[in-house]
């Protein structure tokens, strides 16, 4: 079994890393899914969606949501599913981060979160 992916995100960045990772990666990944947020959205309104998409893509082995500005509104909604060890939040979402979670996911929820986050800092290189 797999560790689930949800991206979190204003508008529809969360579509456009999946879209730009299936490319990546040849093909659409199984349990990965994006609630993309509106300005408009209340948060209150758009927590029960959350809800049923981190259903979806969690088969049994927990789920990583990736979010992309913490203290936000798309994080906030995220902090409302957290459950220690079995739903777990990292922000900053860029596509390296994404690219990673999907190759470690197969592992424990520990080693997915520090190659999450290890994979989004790597991803940044200033080039010369």
């Amino acid at each position: 079994m797999m560790i689930g992916i949800l991206l979190i995100t204003h508008g529809s960045l969360g579509e456009s890393l999946i879209q730009c990772a299936s490319h990546v990666m040849n093909r659409r990944q199984p349990q990965l899914l994006q609630l993309g947020v509106a300005s408009q959205d209340d948060p209150l309104d758009v927590l029960p969606l959350a809800r049923r998409l981190l259903g979806l893509v969690d088969e049994g082995s927990g789920a990583l949501i990736l979010t992309d500005i913490f203290g936000a509104t798309p994080a906030n909604i995220a902090l409302k599913l957290r459950e220690s060890g079995r739903v777990e939040i990292v922000a900053g979402v860029n596509l390296p981060m994404l690219l990673r979670a999907l190759t470690y996911r197969e592992r424990s929820m520990e080693v997915l979160v520090k190659k999450t986050v290890a994979g989004a800092c790597e991803g940044v290189i200033h080039i010369r």
